[in-house]
């Protein structure tokens, strides 16, 4: 190890610029003075409006920013990496190979059982198992590979870290080139730049020969964690690019050892997952009984050929910092010849000579387990005890200096330390390296030793530039069987139903609120309220109190001035329509991978312009406050009918957006028969005066008033109000209307025109139209509805029962409700 200093990528150690640099400064120097600054900021704005970015305050993502300058490497080079990688691959895989098959390299003492036995990433349930793609074929453990390198003071490529258990940072390496060019397309015309697509379309075609072994039509999953986890986005990112379903564990289920995918018709067989869930986590029955992500079943599926899953759940061991120290001697011992990419100089503490020379200059090295890739650095006090307590349990990796590129920043281009991630394939004959991968800026001055996971501070595209004399390589043409037409809405997983389902339904319960609550404050802001006015908000107070805006005490204050504070609140930290907005955030960050780009960059902009206008809402109880406030309102209102119209203008009439308009209608019909009845059920008088304000307020409740002008004037009568908005299936805020729509969605869910829940549905909305008759033909229609609040909320329950069966059927996938010990006969008798 030499004290000099780290290489510049761009300056060749001469005062020169080195070739493949000429042409990405031309660039950067062409878009004049604050030129790149500026195309920074709009190069993170994009990936904040389309990339990784999350809509949730809380919400863990990795934090993913993309320099605008990019890392060029030439050709040639990128070729001796790819060689490099390629037959380090090959070595890995032939460990793999031994360690699960005939274990000659634990008996002959060429690798220490310490980096092997005690490792977590070594699976035991997959010992001498035959994995490959046919009964006579070697098992095949690795099909996708990444390793982390360092540019060594001599100017070589150094390997830091091998990579194989899903490593991250590919789907980035797609969304950079895509945005990249975008943002900065004169570097893309002065370069001739190889491209990454040809790259994904072998990837893809691999992943269907491999399922399938190279016939029919494979379906394919990505296996993700979820939501929730830092790199779902890219998940998602991949499963679009590679064309195959994003799942996750409890998406998928095990029937006769064949995977299945859970969907509203039934199970869809799995035939290869793309993993990106810790191997320790996929199946609670043989690795970790903890497991909430895992499926019961699958490495008994796995050995029985039944499934594919790569890369295989037996590869983490290779990330084993110890390994690294024995790649050479294995070298020669597989491949009978030495690396062609060295490692970054690595020990393992087990071998005396090695822990005596480490120890004696500590200051150079750094110590971390040997047979797990976790390098928190003990105490430097207690080191030395640590290690010669058990030796064979630690790793030393040299500590170096990564080579230095420039980068932008407010002054312009500053250089920083930078370890390049490279991606490689197996396509079924050959490793195959993605053209490009991902340049990690780390912090500067940041010593690196075997630190892999570590986050850097930003990214930048990988360049490899074009070789005229290079060909050109796609994916081999493959033969398919046609592919039925399908037009169907069931092949969609019952978790992403359930999804859009609540989606729809805390999106017309925020908007129901909103209106409720803009009624109540254009009351509550007059300065002289007239008795009209009082009384109606003490309707509104109870009908605020019954959708849990506001607490049932504030509901007893007989005047504006006791709402005031309450509706403020309500869009407070903790207040109900602040939490009807997270639960719709939460939902649309969730069904993220099911929205194109054009509609989930149309959600982040008006759901952040929502969230920003409801921030500024103050709760002091000044005019104000008020005022912002109403605006508040307004906007929740505006972004719950633009979420409707891009759902009715960009979303298939089927599978999500059938279960979004189910949602809403389901809501909508109960929120329709509730308002009514709390606004007919206060205590008042029934006087003509009286029961004229009740119905001047349904018909604003229920956004009816401007079509009950035009066609009554402004004559007020029970019969024509309530006809309009319970009875007129023409009203699409009316309560037939919600019902009729329930019922034909539901329909079309099961692909039958008179299934048992829409006949349901049907039902109540003959229920509905009878109200109605009653008060037509009543001689004294005000006192006619004094019956109306408890019906209607019986229609509310039944509609209501309707919902929870839709969960049980078509989410929870359950049997249906049966009474035990009671003969159905004597239920209808009973009836």
């Amino acid at each position: 190890m030499t004290n000099a200093g780290p290489i510049d990528e761009m300056v060749d150690g001469r005062g020169g610029v080195r070739p493949h640099w000429r042409g990405v400064l031309a660039a950067v120097a062409g878009l004049g003075e604050g030129g790149l600054a500026e195309r920074s900021r709009r190069l993170q704005r994009v990936f904040e409006e389309e990339g990784d970015s999350t809509l949730l305050e809380d919400g863990e993502h990795s934090a993913w920013r993309c320099d605008p300058v990019p890392l060029p490497l030439a050709a040639v080079e990128f070729a001796q990496i790819e060689a490099g990688l390629t037959q380090r691959a090959q070595l890995l895989q032939a460990i793999l190979s031994d360690l699960y098959g005939p274990q000659v390299l634990l008996s002959d003492g060429l690798l220490p059982p310490a980096l092997v036995y005690p490792n977590p990433g070594f699976a035991r349930a997959c010992r001498e198992q035959r994995l490959g793609p046919g009964p006579a074929a070697a098992p095949i453990h690795l099909h996708g590979y990444a390793a982390d390198l360092v540019r060594h003071q001599d100017g070589s490529w150094r390997v830091l870290a091998d990579l194989v258990c899903g490593p991250s940072g590919i789907g980035f390496a797609r969304e950079n080139r895509r945005l990249l060019g975008r943002v900065v397309p004169e570097a893309f015309r002065l370069l001739q730049v190889q491209q990454l697509r040809p790259f994904f379309d072998v990837w893809q075609d691999s992943l269907h020969r491999l399922a399938l072994h190279g016939t029919g039509n494979a379906v394919v999953a990505l296996l993700t964690p979820g939501t929730g986890h830092p790199d779902w986005f890219e998940h998602m990112l991949l499963a679009r690019e590679l064309s195959c379903a994003l799942v996750e564990g409890g998406d998928l289920t095990l029937r006769n050892g064949r995977l299945f995918l859970k969907t509203l018709r039934g199970l869809q067989p799995i035939d290869l997952l793309l993993n990106r869930v810790p191997a320790e986590l996929l199946d609670p029955l043989e690795l970790n009984a903890g497991s909430a992500q895992g499926i019961p079943g699958l490495m008994d599926a796995l050995r029985h050929n039944a499934v594919r899953i790569v890369n295989h759940p037996g590869v983490g061991l290779l990330e084993a910092p110890g390994l690294r120290a024995f790649l050479p001697q294995l070298a020669q011992h597989f491949l009978g010849e030495k690396l062609k990419l060295d490692s970054v100089p690595t020990r393992w503490l087990g071998d005396l000579a090695a822990r005596n020379a480490v120890l004696s200059e500590l200051d150079k090295w750094e110590i971390g387990p040997a047979a797990i890739a976790d390098w928190s650095q003990p105490d430097p006090h207690d080191v030395t005890r640590r290690v010669l307590s058990v030796p064979s349990r630690f790793a030393a990796t040299a500590r170096v200096a990564p080579s230095m590129t420039p980068c932008a920043s407010s002054k312009g281009l500053t250089a920083q330390p930078i370890v390049l991630r490279v991606f490689l394939v197996h396509d079924g004959v050959k490793w195959r390296a993605m053209p490009g991968g991902i340049g990690r800026v780390m912090e500067e001055g940041a010593a690196i030793a075997g630190r892999a996971g570590i986050a850097p501070r930003s990214v930048k595209d990988v360049w490899v530039l074009y070789d005229e004399e290079r060909d050109i390589v796609g994916p081999a043409a493959v033969k398919q069987r046609p592919l039925p037409i399908r037009r169907t809405t069931g092949d969609l997983p019952g978790r992403v139903a359930e999804n859009f389902f609540w989606l729809g339904r805390y999106l017309e319960r925020l908007e129901g609120a909103a209106r409720l609550v803009r009624t109540t404050l254009t009351r509550v802001g007059r300065d002289m309220p007239l008795a009209r006015d009082l009384a109606a908000l003490e309707i509104l107070s109870g009908c605020l109190a019954a959708s849990d805006l506001i607490g049932p005490e504030t509901s007893l204050v007989a005047g504006p001035f006791g709402l005031t504070e309450a509706l403020l609140a309500s869009v407070g930290e903790r207040g109900p329509l602040t939490d009807l907005i997270e639960q719709v955030t939460r939902l649309t960050q969730t069904l993220r991978d099911r929205l194109t780009a054009d509609m989930y960059a149309a959600f982040v902009h008006t759901l952040r312009e929502m969230l920003d206008v409801v921030r500024r809402v103050e709760s002091k109880g000044a005019k104000r406050s008020l005022d912002e406030l109403a605006h508040a309102l307004v906007t929740i209102i505006r972004f719950t009918a633009t979420v409707s119209g891009l759902a009715a203008e960009n979303m298939v009439q089927g599978g999500g957006r059938l279960f979004l308009d189910l949602g809403r209608r389901i809501e909508r019909a109960q929120s329709v028969a509730s308002v009514i009845a709390a606004v007919l059920d206060r205590p008042g008088g029934r006087d003509q005066s009286s029961m004229d304000d009740r119905l001047r307020l349904i018909l604003e409740l229920c956004d009816s008033a401007i079509t009950y002008r035009n066609r009554y004037l402004m004559v007020l009568q029970p019969a024509t109000v309530l006809d309009l908005v319970i009875a007129d299936d023409g009203n699409p805020r009316g309560l037939v209307f919600q019902l009729d729509q329930i019922s034909s969605l539901l329909s079309a869910v099961v692909g039958l025109p008179n299934s048992e829940l829409a006949a349901t549905c049907d039902q109540l909305q003959l229920e509905a139209i009878g109200l109605t008759d009653r008060i037509v033909a009543a001689s004294d229609q005000a006192t006619a509805t004094v019956s109306l609040p408890k019906k209607l909320r019986a229609i509310e329950a039944g509609v209501g029962t309707v919902s929870e069966a839709i969960t049980r059927q078509y989410f929870a996938l359950l049997p249906p409700v049966q009474s035990v010990g009671v003969d159905r006969a004597d239920l209808r008798g009973a009836a």
